[in-house]
């Protein structure tokens, strides 16, 4: 695990900019405190930021060149399969220096080109220069775990593992916020893939390479789709027994390292399932760690405790209070990006606390996105069976839906108002922040001129190219496509590299993946969802974790924002500075703000604001200095 960067001129004689990358280096020095290098050869600059995993000799560090030098390559992440990869490599007649999984990206690729991508395994973001045919290979892991950002400069192409780095490193072009990709953060609450918040700046898409030669424009190539074949139809039983032997081999695949190792436990099934497997594969204690919280609606640590005592792990928890005053704005530079998942602040507190122990850690992440595992799939079941009303009595459907929505439970109201404008449209409301009418009083003259709808659009679109056979794989595909790349797993690496810690997922294993996505809706979605992932934990957990109610990896927003968090809320989203940008009209935002009040707080809108104000503030207003 580590950090990349690196510079292509667009004139094939002109040096690439070393001082830049070393900039770049510099600024990602968090992501890898263990040894920096860089590579100049001709129009291209590799830098790298290593943290010591696999293989901690000198030999390992990168950039990492072939045989004879013409190929260096830079990698950020974990290559699973590279002890076969590497046995395979050798019995060609390769030679290696070092035992780094690394190392694989740039003899597999002397045999195979840019194909070399589909072989890899893992959580990667490469970089990787031929010097000979003069061209740049970037390529991104599968499921989009660990990021790669570039930026089109005058004088050539950067990259980096955060966007800061390409912000700080170029004093010279500045950098502009763009507007239409920050009315898509309203909506989403994140940047999607693979727009990025400021201009001439893009994110490298999951399941991707890009292919640069000096002076052209990138050639972007899929080399992976989440597969969709026959549906399977054996019984929930045997479906637990293949995923339980899946998640055996992923749990153990990623427990190879020469450092030390442990892993997220919230109490909740997925978390909870990963370090029963641990336990099992492990001939020691398997260490532990939990955050929690005074305000008790918000903290599993009870069930994570019972956890740890059934698997015998080395426990440790840690209890967040609304403190993080002054964290906030070093996490909105780590981010790089408007980011309002309130849950980064939590998994931020949670890897600082593991990286004092271990420097690697497995985490559930991935297991409700790949087994139907969130409430608001209930809910989207209802327009499933609205498409299914005759066209005659669907305006009396959706009229009686929205009244009892309206008066029993006002999400529901405003789901049914979008019941006949289609999936992308209503499923928009349940995971969207400002969608539609909300942003027509909140937008200012800059904001107005810059609104349009992407978001619906690009659901539409992968909807749309969506293979899955059934509604809710649909609806899977989508949250896979969307929420999970540029959200969970954003929100992950950003928080453990911060502190230097990687974090592997087992539930993201491509093998688990493909087995997930052949589900049929009823193995997903009957009773509390997540069926097959039931029926596999239950032969590892006690029915308490089993059985209870399903709790969000969340922090008590609204009651921080009542409290110690309010001063900042007025300090930043009221004041002069905030009013003169033009983006809001400030009456809509303080009549958002004073919801914090009353009886219907807005606080997750209000977290959007402030997110979007702090990431102004700290990368925009002022040339920030790089984070460390």
């Amino acid at each position: 695990m580590c950090g990349i960067s690196g510079f292509l001129s667009h004139d094939p004689k002109r040096p690439g900019d070393e001082r830049a990358v070393q900039r770049m280096n510099d600024a990602i020095r968090h992501r890898g405190p263990d040894a920096d290098g860089v590579l100049a050869d001709g129009p291209c600059v590799l830098g790298h930021r290593r943290l010591s995993i696999i293989d901690l000799s000198p030999e390992a560090r990168q950039p990492l060149p072939n045989e004879d030098g013409s190929v260096s390559v830079v990698v950020n992440g974990e290559i699973y399969n590279f002890a076969e990869l590497r046995d395979e490599l050798i019995a060609k007649g390769h030679t290696f220096r070092s035992r780094s999984d690394s190392e694989v990206v740039v003899h597999l690729y002397e045999e195979l080109g840019e194909a070399c991508v589909a072989r890899l395994h893992g959580m990667f973001a490469l970089a990787l220069w031929d010097s000979r045919r003069q061209r740049l290979l970037l390529a991104r892991d599968r499921a989009g775990k660990k990021p790669l950002f570039y930026r089109r400069l005058r004088h050539g192409v950067a990259f980096a593992s955060e966007v800061h780095a390409l912000v700080t490193a170029f004093p010279d072009e500045r950098a502009e916020a763009d507007l239409a990709v920050i009315d898509e953060y309203l909506t989403l609450a994140y940047v999607p893939s693979p727009r990025a918040a400021f201009k001439d700046t893009a994110k490298l898409p999951a399941a991707h390479y890009a292919v640069l030669e000096p002076g052209q424009a990138p050639r972007l190539e899929r080399y992976w789709t989440r597969p969709v074949g026959p549906l399977r139809t054996e019984s929930t039983e045997a479906l637990a027994d293949e995923l339980l032997a899946l998640l055996r081999g992923a749990v153990r695949r990623r427990m190879v390292a020469d450092v030390p190792l442990g892993a997220f436990l919230s109490g909740g099934i997925d978390s909870s399932t990963i370090v029963a497997l641990m336990a099992e594969a492990s001939d020691r204690p398997v260490k532990t760690f939990s955050i929690g919280f005074a305000e008790a609606d918000y903290s599993e640590v009870a069930f994570a405790r019972m956890v740890a005592k059934r698997f015998g792990t080395e426990h440790q928890e840690l209890e967040v209070r609304a403190d993080m005053v002054s964290v906030l704005p070093e996490i909105v530079r780590h981010h790089g990006e408007p980011f309002a998942d309130s849950s980064a602040v939590a998994t931020w507190y949670l890897s600082k606390m593991t990286r004092e122990h271990v420097t690697v850690a497995l985490s559930g992440d991935a297991g409700d996105e790949n087994f139907g595992g969130y409430r608001r799939y209930n809910t989207a079941r209802i327009g499933h069976l609205y498409d299914r009303v005759p066209s005659a009595l669907r305006g009396p459907a959706q009229a009686a839906f929205g009244a009892f929505g309206r008066v029993f439970f006002p999400y529901l109201g405003r789901y049914a108002g979008r019941l006949s404008q289609g999936e992308a449209a209503r499923y928009l409301v349940l995971v969207g922040q400002f969608v539609g009418a909300e942003r027509d009083g909140l937008y200012g003259e800059r904001m107005r001129a810059a609104r349009g709808d992407e978001s619906e659009r690009r659901f539409e679109r992968i909807l749309a190219a969506s293979a899955a056979r059934q509604p809710m794989g649909r609806i899977t595909d989508l949250d896979w496509h969307t929420y999970m790349i540029d959200d969970i797993n954003v929100k992950v690496d950003i928080a453990a590299m911060a502190h230097a810690l990687e974090v592997r997922c087992p539930f993201l294993d491509t093998e688990v993946v493909e087995f997930a996505a052949r589900l049929p809706d009823r193995q997903l979605l009957h009773g509390e969802g997540k069926v097959v992932l039931r029926a596999a934990a239950r032969r590892l957990l006690p029915p308490e974790v089993i059985d209870r109610k399903k709790m969000g990896f969340g922090i008590p927003l609204e009651h921080w924002f009542r409290h110690a968090l309010r001063p900042m809320v007025n300090d930043l989203l009221l004041d002069r500075t905030a009013r003169q940008r033009g983006l809001f009209e400030p009456r809509e935002v303080e009549a958002l703000v004073r919801t914090l009040d009353g009886r219907s707080p807005r606080y997750d809108r209000v977290w959007t604001l402030l997110m979007l104000e702090l990431w102004l503030r700290e990368l925009v207003d002022a040339r920030p200095a790089a984070a460390a």
